[in-house]
């Protein structure tokens, strides 16, 4: 009997070692009854394995800890793939708007990290995203911002490798004009704040 517990229990910790899960908020919810008000947290998780699968729930419970399991089983549920390109970002640009929430993130080069902030890093971290740059321009509600990134994150489309290496090469020759100093494109030519030095006519003597 102890080797079927043994089994059991590590069963069961290969199952919740699948996916990692980050608590985004807890809010403290009130509902009016006959008997009175009535208090129950919600909290809002995300939960990811880190490479690809990566999911949102929200649960309500009397207590907290319920209400994290309640939250983690329905983020189960809503599992979306995020494709992930051979530089562990995303393949191509994506822009959303959801609701107040306003962001863009774009795919980058190996080395550049995850640029983001708040729940947006959380659920790029999650989902095995490594180098990304991003920006939030919305609201700060992480209830939103974490439906809004679940929404960019399900657009994302794999991109052929040909396509892949046309989608760098045109961005090259912006990282090359960085390295140059900065030139006036303008053709016209600047004007100058020195004076004119030429030599002015003299003036005629007058015969005494």
């Amino acid at each position: 009997m102890g080797k079927h517990n043994h089994e059991r229990t590590a069963m069961r910790e290969v199952e919740k070692k699948e996916f990692d899960d980050e608590v985004l908020q807890i809010d403290r919810v009130t509902r009016v009854v006959k008997g009175g008000r009535r208090l129950r947290f919600r909290v809002t998780v995300a939960i990811g394995d880190r490479r690809g699968r990566v999911g949102m729930g929200i649960g309500k419970a009397a207590e907290v800890s319920k209400a994290v399991q309640k939250a983690v089983a329905s983020a189960k549920k809503r599992l979306i793939r995020v494709p992930i390109n051979k530089n562990d970002s995303i393949p191509h640009d994506v822009k959303i708007k959801y609701k107040a929430a306003r962001m863009v993130m774009f795919p980058a080069l190996p080395g550049t990290g995850v640029i983001a902030g708040g729940t947006l890093r959380k659920i790029l971290e999650l989902a095995g995203v490594k180098n990304v740059l991003s920006k939030n321009y919305g609201t700060s509600n992480r209830v939103v911002t974490t439906q809004a990134v679940m929404r960019a994150l399900q657009n994302l489309r794999p991109v052929a490798p040909k396509d892949q290496k046309k989608h760098e090469e045109k961005k090259a020759p912006v990282s090359d004009m960085t390295k140059k100093p900065f030139q006036n494109r303008s053709s016209k030519k600047p004007l100058s704040s020195k004076k004119d030095t030429s030599e002015t006519p003299a003036a005629p003597k007058i015969a005494e």
